[in-house]
């Protein structure tokens, strides 16, 4: 996580205080374990799989996603601190041990996120999860319009890109929505074989023509938040577009921290203008990589 904070400038605004309290992200994915990273940050946790009441994560994907996003490192003195790690965090698990998910599970948690976003002070949702269906198909044009209406809410709604690159076309749904932030790897267009690495992020464009992502951040071989803490394991690495797009979510976190007044309109467009090229083709890096020091 250290890598990941000096890619986007976030040591830097976190000296300043800017750490994103006061401002709540959910997230929804397999599920939260009580990590010491989150403390009493964990504002509520809903299981739309089976229905369980307290936090668990059967994957240890959605744990390490929301350290990425908001973690505040305490287990190793702050080393593997989030981008956001003062803010809220609400868990909605829409996804098993698998990491599989019903359409109708993510579309609920995402109406819950809508009905309760005043009530939690929600701001942010990220949802590192995607459909490898045509942009057509029912499934996918329900879960577009389902991201839509949060957007619509006036939620900064950050999606992944999936990992079924290198081909155009290959960004995964809803990530194809011309409205949310869509995230890619910045480090996911390397050869096969090498360290771990391989060619895997989402590139556009989108069947309408849209360039995706909107954005890329740090993917491979992060460390985060791990369901092993207790056995004297609190970190593990990752890799894929799904830890990219929580560093996004991290930062939308940081900007409304500072400045809560804008819209989700607003942050999308801060973050366009602040973003640092990586001089790689637009539908492999949207705008480039966020600059936190330059954005806040």
């Amino acid at each position: 996580m250290n890598q990941v904070r000096q890619a986007v400038n976030a040591d830097k605004v976190h000296r300043e205080g800017i750490r994103g309290r006061g401002i709540t992200a959910a997230v929804l994915d397999t599920g939260i374990c009580r990590h010491p990273d989150f403390q009493e940050r964990i504002l509520y946790f809903k299981d739309f799989v089976r229905g369980r009441e307290e936090c668990y994560d059967d994957a240890s994907h959605g744990t390490h996603v929301t350290g990425i996003l908001g973690g505040d490192g305490s287990s190793m003195r702050g080393k593997y601190c989030g981008i956001a790690p003062e803010c809220g965090l609400i868990h909605l698990k829409v996804l098993d041990r698998m990491g599989q998910g019903q359409i109708e599970h993510i579309i609920s948690a995402i109406r819950w996120v809508i009905e309760n976003r005043e009530r939690y002070q929600i701001r942010v949702m990220n949802l590192s999860a995607g459909a490898d269906k045509g942009e057509e198909d029912a499934v996918s044009l329900r879960l577009v319009e389902w991201v839509e209406k949060a957007w619509d809410a006036g939620i900064t709604v950050v999606v992944a890109a999936g990992n079924l690159g290198p081909r155009p076309g290959s960004v995964t749904v809803p990530g194809n929505s011309r409205k949310v932030i869509t995230v890619g790897a910045a480090d996911g267009f390397y050869t096969a074989g090498t360290a771990g690495r391989g060619i895997y992020s989402g590139r556009g464009p989108t069947g309408q023509c849209i360039c995706k992502p909107e954005l890329v951040a740090p993917g491979t071989n992060i460390l985060s938040c791990s369901t092993l803490w207790r056995k004297g394991k609190p970190y593990a690495a990752k890799s894929g577009t799904s830890m990219a797009a929580p560093v996004v979510s991290g930062c939308a976190v940081l900007l409304l921290s500072k400045y809560p007044w804008l819209t989700n309109v607003e942050v999308k467009m801060r973050l366009k203008e602040s973003a640092r090229d990586l001089g790689l083709p637009p539908n492999w890096q949207g705008w480039g990589m966020p600059d936190l020091a330059k954005l806040l």
